[in-house]
């Protein structure tokens, strides 16, 4: 420990060694602009032609969305059949021309599991795209879902990519940690800089904010325990997504308590879920080098402190490296993440809609929403647990005909929830933050166990 401290010391003294010289304009400019734009372009909220809420970023990527689908409708098929048979080639064949790119090669050339789950995905797809094969796989509410959702994943893939960079290198996140960090590190044990990820979230969506993360972890930010403690605790969905499911379960009328609770009650589930297992289990590695300084010098202000760090962030910034990392990013997505959202997603809403396994599985949880008298408790056992699979579902078989505070209970519950196999639990896996499948059900068992009794008092209000 006393080493460890030592080595933080040094690296802050040598840190504050070179920020003490002075900077450039076309630094401080870099800075300003290039920031301005990441948080302009994330973060700044705006209202559409429905008077929705939403960000820049959001606008961009449905305007992408609706082109690709427009002037492309066959682009998911051809990105999905390319990835099932870069996995088949990485099987029987692998070229050497591929092996000696490493990014590419760790891309295509993938394990058993994950070539079934690509060759699942290109029979869904296929299913869907050319109106053949079992109607319960190419329906609108399962096959065609997930192809829906995958459409849009492309969309994200490009804009968030290329605009990331801006939000992430540029200097802001430097700014924004050290100055949240006297806050954010004794309350959640994650960096001060996770803060930009949670507003990302809450602005923009989830799968963006465990992209952001993911990006974080892989350039050394944050550490395994960090960047999966923020992935499931921070990435709470975004507000027009609250707005649907609210109106879903037509309990609109209490959106701002609905809202404020689920705020409340993520941040709350947010302190506890870092300090217990399965999430304090995992070791505090980073991937490579640790880049992330947060330590204030005692004879140095905050806000100067965040100043120059910010600088020195900017001024080692460079586009083109940031434009080669974007493209990279944006094929690892579309190639490795696509298949998986279309063959679990798929899978995962068939057990749901066509067998009866949910309602076996969540007896326990009727019983458990039975002690805190909830109405219709064993009605909507199984909303309390297919959220791991999607978000929506659990507000798309709860019945209308119980009462409002039922229908708030499971739409704050499926907000707080934060963990969906379709949405993020496929990129928290892959990004190597050390959560499986077995841990990712554990802590999604823990936060609704946790939640249930909270809002439950909540809807007493109503």
């Amino acid at each position: 420990m006393i080493q460890e401290r030592r080595k933080r010391m040094e690296r802050t003294t040598e840190f504050g060694a070179e920020i003490s010289k002075g900077y450039s304009w076309k630094t401080k400019l870099k800075f300003l602009l290039c920031s301005g734009f990441g948080c302009f372009m994330f973060l700044f909220p705006l209202n559409n032609s429905d008077s929705d809420f939403n960000t820049v970023l959001s606008v961009l990527t449905e305007m992408l969305d609706k082109a690709v689908q427009a002037n492309l409708p066959w682009l998911l098929t051809v990105i999905v059949m390319i990835s099932a048979l870069g996995a088949l080639m990485g099987l029987f064949w692998r070229p050497a021309a591929i092996r000696k790119i490493d990014w590419l090669a760790d891309l295509l050339f993938v394990s058993r599991p994950y070539a079934v789950t690509r060759l699942v995905a290109l029979f869904v797809t296929l299913c869907v795209a050319l109106g053949a094969g079992p109607e319960i796989v190419r329906s609108d509410d399962v096959g065609g879902s997930m192809v829906s959702l995958s459409q849009t994943l492309i969309a994200i893939a490009v804009t968030l990519s290329f605009v990331l960079p801006f939000l992430t290198d540029c200097g802001i996140m430097e700014f924004t940690g050290i100055l949240l960090k006297p806050l954010i590190r004794p309350l959640f044990r994650v960096p001060g800089r996770a803060s930009v990820d949670l507003i990302a979230s809450w602005l923009a969506s989830s799968n963006t904010a465990v992209l952001i993360t993911g990006n974080q972890y892989q350039s050394g930010f944050y550490s395994k325990r960090e960047a999966a403690s923020i992935m499931t605790n921070f990435s709470l969905v975004s507000i027009p997504f609250c707005m649907v499911v609210a109106e879903t379960l037509h309990v609109t009328q209490h959106f701002l308590l609905l809202y404020a609770s689920v705020t409340a009650i993520g941040l709350l589930l947010a302190a506890i879920g870092v300090r217990i297992r399965p999430l304090s289990a995992i070791p505090d590695s980073y991937c490579g080098e640790k880049k992330i300084n947060e330590e204030v010098p005692p004879d140095v202000s905050l806000l100067r402190w965040a100043w120059a760090a910010a600088l020195n962030r900017a001024e080692r910034f460079n586009l083109r490296v940031a434009l080669d990392a974007a493209v990279k990013m944006t094929i690892g997505i579309i190639l490795d993440l696509i298949p998986i959202v279309i063959a679990w997603g798929t899978i995962g809403t068939l057990l749901v809609n066509e067998t009866a396994i949910m309602q076996w599985i969540s007896y326990p949880m009727g019983l458990y929403l039975s002690l805190f008298g909830v109405e219709g408790a064993f009605q909507i056992a199984p909303a309390t647990l297919v959220g791991f699979i999607d978000m929506f579902i659990p507000a798309l078989i709860t019945s209308q005909d119980l009462p409002a505070a039922t229908r708030f209970l499971v739409a704050g519950l499926s907000l707080v929830q934060i963990i969906y196999l379709t949405e993020v639990g496929s990129i928290i896996v892959k990004s190597g933050v050390g959560l499986d499948f077995k841990r990712l059900f554990i802590i999604f068992l823990e936060r609704t166990i946790i939640a249930i009794p909270l809002l439950v008092l909540v809807s007493h209000l109503l």
